[in-house]
């Protein structure tokens, strides 16, 4: 695991094949990253599904309002709620859309964003400017790369925990 140098802004996400340490850009996207402290902190991550995986794009999860997808013969409306908390302003910055950078999912409205989120397979240049990036995996990418693919996928992977580093 990467050295954790700012634990209050940090976020270990625990996989099926491991833990993936986020480094949160407080700087860049401050509410965006403080949204993701609360909801980690509160539990609403934890069992979510990965609920739209596209290989060599991007892993999308954190609909915590649908949490419990059962499967892709179920799968309810998993990709289409946030949390209980107000949506968020977007934050967009000139930081890219690199490999194992964190960005914020969200309707058409740039300024919907609440709790939904994905990491970058690859650089997804594309993405830039028009989504608000908040975090960078600092170690565990290899994991990331093991989620389960689909839409929604057959059997989808979930966070087992998400913490903030400073509580872990």
């Amino acid at each position: 695991m990467a050295e954790i140098t700012d634990p209050e802004n940090t976020i270990i996400i625990e996989l099926k094949d491991g833990p993936v340490v986020i480094q949160l850009l407080t700087d860049v996207a401050p509410k965006h990253a403080a949204r993701m402290k609360e909801l980690a902190r509160a539990g609403k991550y934890d069992n979510v599904a990965f609920h739209r995986v596209i290989d060599g794009f991007m892993a999308q999860t954190g609909d915590v309002e649908h949490a419990n997808m059962e499967n892709a013969y179920n799968p309810g409306r998993a990709g289409t709620g946030g949390s209980d908390l107000p949506d968020l302003p977007a934050e967009f910055s000139k930081l890219p859309h690199d490999r194992g950078t964190l960005g914020a999912a969200r309707s058409q409205n740039p300024n919907s964003a609440n709790s939904q989120f994905f990491i970058n397979f690859k650089d997804n240049h594309f993405l830039n400017g028009q989504y608000t990036v908040y975090g960078r995996v600092i170690s565990g990418m290899e994991h990331v790369d093991k989620i389960a693919k689909g839409e929604p996928p057959a059997n989808p992977d979930r966070m087992i925990s998400v913490k903030v580093a400073a509580d872990a």
